[in-house]
């Protein structure tokens, strides 16, 4: 659940980048860089959140073994997502 949290914030996130010239006036400004680190550090926080929020959570209320699961777990479906897509991208 928490992979594919992580898998539809950064495809909005992806959609948002690939149409920012659409939405955005097309003239250099200040605004546009700080606006995109901005966006990035609220994208690590929020998957950082996502990803270790729960394990973290968990590890601290005593059940080590199923923190440690449920992280490896999320970290195995978000390098299946990352397979799925190089393979996309490759048989397009």
């Amino acid at each position: 659940m928490n992979a594919a949290g992580v898998f539809i914030y950064v495809s909005i996130i992806a959609w948002f980048g690939f149409n920012s010239q659409k939405i955005f006036d097309k003239s250099p400004s200040m605004l546009i860089p700080l606006f995109m680190l901005l966006l990035f550090i609220i994208s690590a926080l929020v998957t950082g959140l996502l990803v270790l929020g729960k394990p973290i959570h968990l590890y601290l209320s005593g059940f080590k073994k199923e923190s440690f699961i449920l992280l490896f777990s999320t970290l195995s479906w978000l390098i299946l997502f990352l397979i799925m897509i190089v393979v996309a991208l490759l048989f397009r």
